[in-house]
């Protein structure tokens, strides 16, 4: 059976790249019906904690890669111990102080690497191997390979900034006679202008992503094509698809870019997609959290009409309470550079004749406003945009989002009075 392993530290965040390497380990899982082992590998107990550990779980389960075992390499020393103790007992290592060294004997090493093909390495340019640091606690390389080896992992996918630790790790598999796991090296993530993933260009914590409001199925969809393609050009898939297809001996062997355009094209693709009911769910907490809404005391039917407005045009979902602040706001900030250009200019009579008519409306909807929005343009003899851009600008503050008429009927007459009022001289 294969069995495929994901072991990240809680020293950080989960990021772009340590989720990139989940994902391809658990589609390779799920394609051969295998297992998916999670490894917390938290033997660095000063600088591991909780709350990196609560956001690395808590984030693969939001993508919705679930794992068969989970296990913390601190639980694990005294396992440890016991195979340095072996290699003690055997010669094939030594004790400096509390240390043990495992000492490197000349050999060519060859691994079969699934995406990189055959790669050579000489043990000669390899130093002795420290095993047990002198404060009791394993070293990466050993951790890994014991933990490896019991854990029965067949596959070892992971970055190729590991492939210097490739060597010195089939060293121990030989040493402790260990079978030695199939590996698979995955390019690793560059910025659009070159170079390793940095803040900047995208290497941000996946719970990040979460509150600017990327949906998970977006991110997992655009992290599947970094390195990787299902094949006939097909771009916009499910995880449904990507198992029926998914095999890591066809990852790229290039680096994969990493295009934060692209990803706001994914996440709007889904957005639009989504049932506007679920996206309520998402968007409440941050219209609360900007002082929008109450706790309790506001109109979800209201806020999920709005949410209806802007659905379309959203490429993350927490544009959505800066786009429509004004529809929650008694009192709106005016873009300075938008009421230069629209409303410098005296538009009384233009503004007072069309709150005369919609006030005269017998109906107000959508429809009723568009009217009589209509009939002053031609009365006034004037070109539409003419009067859309500063009644906009005057009722939202923007000068761009979504069609007039629907504005003024969420606003509602009254605010939509109160609000052109203010530019009307008497």
């Amino acid at each position: 059976m294969v069995r495929v392993r994901f072991a990240p530290s809680p020293t950080g965040y989960l990021h772009i790249g340590g989720s990139r390497t989940a994902l391809f380990n658990w589609l390779y899982a799920k394609a051969k019906n295998g297992k998916f082992i999670l490894r917390i590998e938290d033997t660095d107990q000063a600088r591991s904690k909780k709350e990196f550990l609560d956001e690395i779980l808590e984030s693969l389960k939001w993508l919705g890669m679930d794992w068969d075992e989970l296990y913390f390499q601190s639980q694990r020393f005294n396992i440890y111990q016991e195979y340095a103790q072996r290699l003690l007992d055997s010669g094939n290592a030594y004790q400096e102080g509390v240390a043990i060294i495992y000492k490197v004997t000349p050999q060519t090493i060859k691994v079969n690497d699934l995406i990189r093909g055959e790669i050579q390495f000489d043990s000669s340019t390899i130093k002795d191997q420290v095993l047990i640091k002198s404060d009791g606690t394993p070293t990466y390389n050993f951790a890994c390979v014991v933990d490896d080896a019991l854990m029965n992992i067949t596959h070892v996918i992971r970055g190729d900034d590991h492939i210097s630790n490739t060597p010195k790790q089939v060293l121990l598999y030989r040493v402790l006679n260990f079978p030695l796991p199939c590996f698979a090296h995955i390019p690793l993530i560059m910025g659009k202008e070159g170079g390793r993933l940095s803040k900047r260009t995208g290497a941000t914590a996946i719970s990040d992503y979460r509150k600017a409001g990327y949906l998970p199925q977006a991110l997992m969809n655009f992290l599947m094509l970094l390195g990787w393609s299902p094949g006939e050009n097909m771009e916009v898939f499910d995880l449904h698809t990507a198992i029926k297809r998914f095999d890591v001996a066809r990852v790229n062997k290039t680096a994969a870019i990493f295009d934060i355009d692209k990803l706001d094209w994914f996440n709007n693709y889904y957005i639009k997609n989504e049932d506007p009911q679920k996206l309520l769910d998402l968007v409440i907490p941050m219209l609360f959290e900007k002082g929008l809404i109450g706790k309790d005391n506001f109109d979800k039917e209201y806020v999920l009409g709005i949410l209806k407005l802007f659905q379309p045009r959203l490429n993350v979902l927490s544009d959505f309470s800066d786009w429509a602040d004004f529809f929650f706001q008694k009192e709106i900030q005016i873009d300075p550079k938008a009421q230069e250009k629209f409303l410098s200019k005296d538009l009384s009579g233009e503004f007072s004749l069309f709150l005369e008519r919609i006030e005269a409306l017998k109906g107000f909807n959508i429809t009723t406003i568009e009217e009589a929005f209509r009939g002053v343009v031609k009365e006034l003899n004037i070109e539409s945009k003419a009067l859309i851009h500063p009644i906009r600008v005057a009722l939202t503050g923007k000068t761009i989002g979504p069609g007039l008429f629907e504005v003024i009927y969420y606003l509602g007459l009254e605010r939509t009075k109160q609000r052109l009022s203010r530019w009307i001289k008497k």
